[in-house]
This record gives structure tokens, sequence and C-alpha cells, in this order.
């Protein structure tokens, strides 16, 4: 019994298949079997059942005319006879006979819990009358029926069980010989197959005949060598697709260029041993960084995000980035870098990652710049020569038409300077040139050129003028520089200069009228004994005269409260709101009357009046703003300008903050307008007092832009908020198409900086839908309201309907 278990278990363990299909044959066959057999002894037993009945309706046909014929005669005997006759016959177990009236014969016994069936029939005689003599009850005993039923049935079942068995292990046979062992075999094969043994097919141990080339078991083997086959070429192409893959990383590690590889948010995935190389950084150290992020330097990582932000726009609308970047290694030091940034794109043409190829351009910057300076300075001075000192000249002059102002020409000769060349040496005055140039270039502000025209000729461009009396203390301080004695030779010498002054517009429009004019005045400084300037126009002395005067009355000014403020409103140019008002100085002199800005500004500059006068405007316009939040309820901001020698007044950022602190304004609603002119100095000063007003919440704007020679490349280094478009690009975008032109370009560069853009100048309604269509965020000018004093400012802000704010 035991060895019969452990075959089972085995059995089950290794045919798992054909045990479950052993128990499912044996356990249907087993209820087919029991139905059929309960079914065959339901029918013979209903047939025994037939049979005993049939026997006593027998008894009741044969013996009821002979029984009533022994009752009436009353013949006990033969009745008795008659009635042992029929116990007699077979499975009849008791008679019951009730004789009229009231009489009873019995004869048989009958078990006490036996099964029975009865059956009772009347005794009648039939004569003259119809007499009822009694009636006989037989009962049958079913135990021999029911023993022939469990007889039967024991021989069925175990019949049935040998039957189903011999037949289930005969099927469970077939199925593990022609089924089973080829699925063992081909489980077998797949455990086995991998990669390196995909050349031998699987086979299965059978005939090869057609029909079994037909059944599913050889589907099923042709399914599986042709996934073999499939494997193999997949196989084949991976290796291919490897070396290809291997050639091409190859290839990108060592390029020349470096090469970055990053995913759809830009962030790095791959960085080759160039990009090493080249920037220091670990290729592992930056994957998931920003290409714009690496620095940890904080300043750095400002100037490089509005570059990225351009760089990401580009990208995505024209598919293609290429050009130069200043760009910083690990150890902090810079580097020119030419970068080509594109998409990488999957089979739909959607972008699922960026190449950036970069190439060290340092040495063909050094070249290039090294020939633009052989090309446009003077290589004994190092000042500008004739080309470049006449393109600063136009550009000047264009700058002053835009903005109504003044440039002054300056033409420059060294006195007796033959006569030293010549007793001293070449040397001599070559060095005598250079401290010259020093000396001229030491008397000017930064916007200004100094430039060597040749020989002993200097020319001085001095742009951006409101007067022409600046040029005079220009040339005042360069005769002064002068003065002191030139060491050559070991030797003492003394050399003066002769100026000669031309101003645009005044003495002429054009650049060449206004260089001969100026070397005419020159001459005529000569004639007038040498170290001195002379005008070219000598009714300009009037204006020297004036500005004297205005000075004295200047000084008194704020002592008698003659300064006023006026301010104009800043909109929202898509929808008129109010956001803010800008404050503009002005000077009601008695004398005088209303005196504008541009003519009292520059010399209240030069004379450094600008910065109590700049505390005041400061301190009144956040006082000023405090109350218009009082009148209409929301916070209205304000905007002051800042003269350059205002911002670098020392004490510039305290006067700020002390302005907010004593108004109790907060500081996110005062803008400073910076003009353009001041941050091309560049100075570490000016970029510190940048950063400490935007750390204190203080919005910058950058004032007349467009204006300026190169401020472009310092918006990404300074904090600024805002771009103020100058007017003089606004005026004319309606008629001008380069004016149109360029205000979109200076939108979408303010944009993609993350700057936003006030237009100023906006005249008519044209110039505002314009500027509306460009996405310029704010508008300020004549359309919405001249500068208006503070009561009618406060009355507009009161009863103005086209503005809300």
């Amino acid at each position: 019994m035991q060895k019969l278990s452990t075959r089972v278990r085995r059995f089950r363990t290794g045919s798992p298949l054909s045990f479950r299909l052993l128990a499912w044959i044996l356990l249907f066959s087993s209820v087919f079997t029991l139905i059929a057999s309960a079914i065959q002894l339901y029918s013979d037993y209903h047939k025994d059942l037939g049979q005993i009945d049939n026997r006593m309706r027998v008894v009741e046909t044969g013996y009821a005319t002979s029984l009533a014929r022994s009752l009436w005669a009353l013949d006990q005997k033969l009745l008795q006879t008659q009635m042992e006759g029929i116990l007699s016959l077979p499975d009849i177990a008791h008679l019951r006979l009730r004789i009229e009236p009231d009489s009873e014969l019995v004869m048989g016994q009958v078990a006490r819990d036996a099964q029975t069936r009865s059956h009772s029939f009347d005794l009648i005689h039939h004569g003259d009358e119809i007499f009822k003599l009694g009636e006989l009850t037989v009962t049958a005993d079913l135990d021999r029926v029911y023993g022939e039923m469990k007889r039967k049935a024991g021989l069925i079942l175990v019949t049935e069980f040998f039957k189903t068995f011999l037949v289930s292990i005969l099927i469970i046979w077939i199925f593990q010989h022609f089924v089973a062992r080829h699925l063992s075999t081909m489980a077998s094969y797949a455990r086995q197959i991998s990669l390196t043994n995909l050349a031998e097919p699987l086979k299965l141990d059978r005939p090869d005949s057609p029909l079994n080339r037909q059944d599913e078991l050889a589907r099923v083997t042709d399914a599986i060598n042709q996934m073999r086959d499939r494997l193999n070429k997949d196989v084949a192409r991976q290796e291919r697709d490897a070396a290809e893959i291997r050639k091409f990383s190859k290839a990108i590690e060592q390029s020349p260029s470096s090469v970055l590889i990053c995913d759809r948010q830009w962030r790095i995935e791959f960085a080759n041993q160039k990009f090493t190389q080249l920037t220091g950084y670990d290729a592992n150290a930056i994957i998931g960084k920003h290409p714009g992020a690496l620095s940890e330097n904080a300043m750095e990582h400002r100037e490089t995000k509005h570059l990225w932000q351009s760089i990401r726009l580009q990208v995505q609308r024209v598919g293609v980035w290429q050009g130069e970047v200043n760009s910083v290694r690990r150890n902090g030091e810079r580097f020119w870098e030419q970068l080509i940034v594109t998409p990488i794109k999957n089979s739909d043409g959607q972008a699922t990652g960026y190449l950036i190829l970069g190439e060290d351009i340092s040495i063909r910057k050094r070249y290039e710049q090294q020939l633009l300076r052989q090309a446009n300075y003077d290589i004994l001075t190092g000042l500008p020569n004739r080309m470049l000192a006449l393109d600063r000249l136009k550009l000047a002059l264009a700058q002053a038409r835009r903005e109504n102002s003044l440039v002054g020409v300056m033409f420059l000769d060294l006195d007796n300077f033959k006569h030293i060349n010549d007793t001293l040496g070449h040397d001599a005055g070559d060095n005598l040139l250079i401290e010259a140039a020093r000396r001229v270039s030491s008397c000017l502000r930064g916007t200004s050129t100094v430039a060597r025209l040749g020989g002993d000729e200097f020319l001085v461009i001095l742009p951006g003028l409101t007067g022409a009396n600046a040029t005079s203390q220009v040339a005042e301080r360069i005769l002064k520089t002068f003065e002191p004695p030139y060491l050559l030779n070991n030797q003492e010498v003394f050399v003066t200069t002769s100026i000669g002054i031309a101003i645009f517009p005044t003495d002429s429009d054009n650049s060449g009228t206004l260089l001969q004019h100026a070397d005419a005045a020159m001459y005529q400084a000569k004639h007038m004994g040498k170290s001195s300037y002379a005008h070219f126009a000598p009714e300009m002395k009037e204006v020297s005269h004036e500005r004297l005067q205005m000075e004295s009355r200047m000084r008194r000014a704020l002592e008698q409260n003659e300064f006023e403020l006026y301010f104009q409103p800043i909109v929202r140019t898509d929808t008129g709101a109010l956001c803010s008002a800008e404050a503009l100085i002005r000077w009601n002199n008695p004398s005088m009357g209303m005196v504008m800005p541009d003519r009292f500004i520059p010399l209240a500059e030069e004379t450094g009046l600008i910065t109590p006068i700049g505390e005041w405007v400061l301190q009144e316009a956040c006082h000023k703003a405090m109350k218009w939040r009082e009148i209409t309820g929301t916070k209205v901001g304000v905007s002051v300008n800042v003269s350059p020698r205002q911002f670098r007044d020392q004490g510039f950022t305290d006067a700020v903050m002390n302005a907010l602190e004593a108004s109790g304004l907060e500081a996110s609603t005062l803008e400073l307008e910076i003009t353009e002119r001041l941050i091309l100095d560049n100075t570490i000063e000016t970029a510190d007092i940048l950063r400490q007003l935007d750390t204190a919440g203080i919005r910058l704007s950058v004032d007349d832009f467009g204006t300026g020679y190169s401020a472009l490349s310092y918006l990404k280094s300074y904090p600024f908020d805002t771009l103020k478009i100058d007017k003089s690009f606004v005026q004319d975008v309606m008629t001008e198409q380069d004016d149109a032109s360029l205000v979109k370009a200076i939108i979408n560069m303010a944009h993609s900086l993350g700057l936003t853009v006030i237009a100023e100048g906006v005249e008519n309604e044209a110039q505002t839908h314009f500027l509306q269509e460009e996405g310029c965020d704010y508008s300020q000018g004549y359309f919405y309201s001249r500068p208006m004093p503070e009561e009618e400012f406060e009355k507009w802000l009161r009863t103005n309907h086209r503005v809300q704010p």
C-alpha cells in the first residue's frame, strides 16, 4: 500500500498533466457509471415490482371464484388448501381472509421491519342474488427484490470500476506516449534555450509522417523553431546595431568638440571627454543638471539664465541655435565658446532631447580682437584711429538726433611738436605723443572718445551734450593737464596744445563739415597765442554766461522751494489700467519762468547739485505715492529718474532707503530709472549699487533704451526689471518701417530676458494698437495724459474715465 502511494505521488509530480487527466477521467467515468447503474437498478426494481403485482392479480383472477365457492359451501378444509396454495407462490408471505360478518382467517407471517406490498379483492357468490362473502388481502414480501437489487448494484459497480480504471490507464498511456512526453521534450528545450545555443532546432522523437507533420504538436514545434530563427536574426541585428552604437559612441567620445546630450527638460544625460577637458566639470557630477546652471556662483547663474531662455525659445521656434558665448570654466576662468544647439527628434518628428556642441574659440577671438584693434586703434598710443573715430562720430550724431542733444568735436594739435621731434628724436616724440594721449584721456568721461588722427593731431568727441559750455570745461581741463612739464630723455619739456571746438548741430549737421569747422577753430586758437581753445561759433559764449547765471540761481532753488514735481501716468497697454506714474521735476524760477529739466539737469550734474535735488525728488515722490493709495485704494507705483552723478554718490543707496522708510512706501512700489549711458560704465561700483537696490526689493528700469552704444551686452549682467523704449523710436512706428522693426525687436529681446517693457512717447491711438499687437506691457505718453502737477494728477485719479486704477 505504501509503495502504491509512493508511485501515485511520483506520477503526480512527474506528470501533473497526465495525473489531472486521469483524475478527470475517473471522476467523470465514476459519475457516469453511478448514473447509468442507478437507472438500470431502478428499471430492474420496477420490473420485479411489476412481476409481484401481476402475480397478485393472477391470484385474484385464479382463486377468487374457487375461494368464494369453498366459502359458500363452508368447506373449511378446501378453503385452507386453496390458501396454502396461494402462500406457496413466490414472494407471497401473508394472507388475511375477512369472512362476513365478523370472522377472519390468517395464514403466513411477515417480519415487522420487512418491506411489503399488498393487494385486496372481494369474494362474491353469484346465484339468484349476489352475496359478498368476504375480502382476501394478499401481502408480498419484498426482501428478495431488495436483496437482488443490492447484489446487482455491487456487481455493476465493481465491473464498471475495473472497466473505467483499465480504460483510463490505457488513455493515460496513449496520452503519455503521443502527447505528454513530447511536451516534456519541448519544456526541456525551452529551459535550455539561450542566445548561445540557438543553432540546434527542436526535434520530437516520433515518426515523420504526413499526419504527424499536420497535428498540433508539429505546429507548436514549428512555432518554437520559427521563434528560434527570429531570435537568431534579432541577435545578429543587435550585434550589428551594437557595433554601430559603439562606433558612434566612440566618435562622440573622441570628438574634438564638446558634446552634451540633454533630455526634454534640458537635464544633462551625457557629456563627452572633451567637455570635461574644456570646462573642468566631471561628466558624472553634472548629470541631471541644466547646462546653464553648472556654476555654483549665483551671479554667473543669473547671467546665463536669460541666455538659455533665449536659446530654448529659438530652438523651439527655428529648430537650431548657434552663437558665441562667453562661458566659465569650473575654476572661474572665462573663455569664448561657439555653441550649436539642436533638438534630437524621434520618428514622429517630436523632440526627445537636445544636442549641444561646443568649441573653444578663445584663440580665434583673441586673433579677431587683435585684428580689430590693429584696424581701428593707433598702435603707438592705443587710441582709436581715424576710421574708428569717424564711426563713433557718426553714431554720436545719430544718438544726438534721437535725444535732441549736442555733440562736441574738439580738434587738438600739439604746439611746437615738430621742433621737439626734430630736436630730441623720434623716440622722444613718440613718448611725448603717448603721454599727451594719456593726459587728454584723463580729462574725459566714459562715453567720450579720444582718437589720434595722425602725427600730433588728436580728435575728441563729446556726445550727449545739453549745452556747448561742456566743451569749454573739457577744453580747460585738457589745457590744465598740459601745464606740468614732460620728461623726455631726462629733460623737462613744456608742451601745450591748441584746441578747436565745433558743436553739432549748431555748427554743422554732418561729420565731415563738423571736422572741418573744428580744424578751422583749432587754427584760430593757435592764432590766439596757442595753449588755448576756440569755438567755431563765437555767439556760443552767451550760453556760457547763461550757464553761470543758472548755476547761481539753482543753488538757491531748493531753499526757496522752487522745484515742483509733475506726474505722468504709466498704464497697461492691453487694458489701459493705471499701474504707476513717472515723477518729473520742473523748476519754476521767478526770473526765468518754468525751466524744463533738459536745461538745468546737465548743469546740476556737472556742479554736483544733482545729489540734493535727487534726494528731494525721491522723498517727495514716495510721499505722493502713499497719498495716491489713500485716494485710489490701490497700490500705485512711482518711477523716479536717477542721474549718473547722483547714482555714483556714496550716499545714494542710503538716500533711497531713507525715503522709503520716511514715507512708509513699500520697496516694490518704487522704480528707479537708470539711463542707458550709465550702465555702459560697467564698473564694479555700478554692479554693487544695482545689486543692493535689487536685494532691497526696489524695481530697476533702463531708461531711454536704444540710445546707448552697447548696453545690450550688459542687460543680462544687471538685475533690471523693466526696459523703457525711447520715445524717438515709438513716435515713428506707424510711418517708419525701420523704427517699427526696431521696437518689435526690443520687445522680443526684453521678454526673452524676462524684462517688462514700457513704451515712452505714445501720442495716438494707432501707436497703442501697434504696441498691443507686439505685446508691449506698459505705455506712457500724451495719448493718456501729459505730465501734470500734483493737484491736477490727484484730480485726474479721481475723475478720469479712460484709465481706471
